[in-house]
This record gives C-alpha cells, sequence and structure tokens, in this order.
C-alpha cells in the first residue's frame, strides 16, 4: 500500500475555504485532515465545528479530526455529526483513554490516538489493539510552520515494532514538518499516513506536491 496523504486544510486560504477543498477533491490526497484547537489544550485557536460542517459540505475526501482540545468527550458525537471518519484524540488530554476510544467506535468513525513529541510511544501498549491509527506529533501541537523534530523516527520505528507485535491493524500518521526531504525517511521506518499543511498550500502547485508525496 502507497503511503496515505493527508493535506492539512489550517493551513488552507480560509477566505477561501470552499475553492480550498475543491482543490483537495481534485487531489490525489487521501484525507482532509482537519486540526481542532480549543486555546487551552494548545496556546492557538483555529475553529471548531461549524467550520467543520463547511467542509464536510464541500469534500468528497473523508475528515480526518485531530482533535487539541481539553476533555474531548464533551466533543465526539458533535464532531461525527459534522462530518468526522477519524477521529484522533490526545493521550495527554484523555483520563479515560479507553473508554474514549470506545466512544468514538461506537459513533462509528476510526479512533485515532495522537501524542506529543515528549510522549513516549510505550505508553499505548495497552490499547493499541484497540486503535485505528496513531498520529505522532513531528512538532509541539499548536502552530502550523514549525520544523520537524528528527527524534520522531525513533518513535515511528519503536511504534511500528509494538503494532507488528500487537497484531495491532493501527496505521502510523506523522503530523508537523513534513516535506519531500523527510517524507522517505518516515515511510522506510514505518508511517502510513502523512500530514502536510503548509508544504502543500504554501507550494506553487499544491495538486503535484501532493502528487509528489503519494510517489514515496
Amino acid at each position: 500500500m502507497s503511503v496515505q496523504i493527508a493535506p492539512s486544510i489550517l493551513a488552507a486560504d480560509f477566505a477561501n475555504i470552499q475553492r480550498e477543498v475543491e482543490m483537495l477533491n481534485a487531489s490525489q490526497a487521501d484525507y482532509i485532515h482537519v486540526d481542532i484547537m480549543d486555546g487551552m489544550f494548545v496556546p492557538n485557536i483555529s475553529f471548531g465545528l461549524p467550520v467543520t460542517e463547511a467542509i464536510h459540505r464541500h469534500a468528497t475526501k473523508p475528515l480526518d479530526v485531530h482533535l487539541m482540545i481539553v476533555d474531548p468527550d464533551r466533543y465526539l458525537e458533535a464532531f461525527t455529526n459534522a462530518g468526522a471518519t477519524v477521529i484522533s484524540v490526545h493521550l495527554e488530554a484523555c483520563t479515560h483513554l479507553h473508554r474514549t476510544v470506545q466512544a468514538i467506535k461506537a459513533l462509528g468513525c476510526k479512533a485515532g490516538v495522537a501524542l506529543n513529541p515528549h510522549t513516549s510511544v510505550s505508553l499505548l501498549e495497552d490499547i493499541i489493539e484497540d486503535l485505528d491509527l496513531v498520529c505522532l506529533m513531528s512538532v509541539n501541537p499548536g502552530f502550523g510552520g514549525q520544523k520537524f523534530i528528527p527524534r520522531t523516527f525513533d518513535k515511528v520505528r519503536k511504534l511500528k515494532s509494538m503494532i507488528d507485535i500487537s497484531g495491532s491493524k493501527a496505521l502510523i500518521e506523522i503530523d508537523g514538518g513534513v516535506n519531500l526531504q523527510n517524507a522517505p525517511l518516515l515511510v522506510e521506518a514505518g508511517a502510513d499516513v502523512l500530514v502536510a499543511g503548509n508544504f502543500v498550500f504554501s507550494s506553487s502547485n499544491p495538486i503535484g506536491t501532493i502528487q509528489d508525496l503519494k510517489l514515496l
């Protein structure tokens, strides 16, 4: 299976969001990555349910919703209704992670767990078999355009080993600072899904850039 690409709509031109979504529809992107930030779990505020609903209204690609918010359980049903196909919550934001994962699945969505750069993948050992996706943050969450953290390569390898040993079907997603230089190394280490924001949307040819990533 070739690597899957999930362009982050956070880097899009919000004044032309429909046009940007339609561009992604026409591309080889596999998902549209939707970053939800509350100004509490992370220092930035992005957008919420109305914008997610608007994206979904025009999207032909599934929405990969990344909740960078405190107490995400309060909003699981709302984001499902807004069009999410995948919902990822942060391990650091969930007191009862197993219960949260089961709640996502009960709503009919795929369940993902995101880890901040400082969080060890070993903390997923007791839940990895229940997950559809693990999102490794390769920058500190909250802002686009940050520099990729090289330690991520080692985390991908460790997580891939854990998945293989457990028999889990979880995909490994990388979020932050992905480009054509580090993407091949991430795929070689075991990554399945690459989130790309500024790298895609600041490109003079976003559709071509997505194609380049798909060809890795």
